[in-house]
């Protein structure tokens, strides 16, 4: 007898839990995009789904200014990781000056000297 009053309370309970699980999660999803935090959150998931790199992501790892020659310093990092360094930090460091062309082609502008 006690067995069965513990299954049912078991059962209820889980059912309640549930219950409440569900509400407050329509509630959050009404919440997020009343303040448009759900709309930010689906293009912070676009933008890094595309991994396409930003110019300021690009001169970060290349440790450039904007305005300033970025070629050298592509040429010496390039070449410290190909001989003893990370592949990863090669392959980033050439997205980067890729990132960069694009970015110079696309305004019309020569590369800086």
């Amino acid at each position: 007898m006690a067995a069965k009053i513990l299954a049912n309370l078991i059962v209820m309970g889980s059912g309640i839990l549930a219950r409440a699980f569900v509400q407050a999660y329509r509630q959050a999803i009404a919440n997020a995009s009343k303040n448009g935090v759900a709309q930010e959150a689906l293009q912070n998931t676009i933008r890094r789904g595309s991994k396409v790199m930003t110019e300021e992501e690009a001169r970060k790892i290349l440790g450039v200014t904007e305005g300033s020659a970025w070629e050298e310093k592509y040429d010496a990092l390039f070449e410290r990781n190909a001989t003893n360094g990370s592949f990863y930090i090669q392959s980033k460091v050439h997205r980067a000056k890729e990132c960069l062309e694009a970015t110079y082609r696309e305004k019309g502008q020569s590369t800086p000297i």
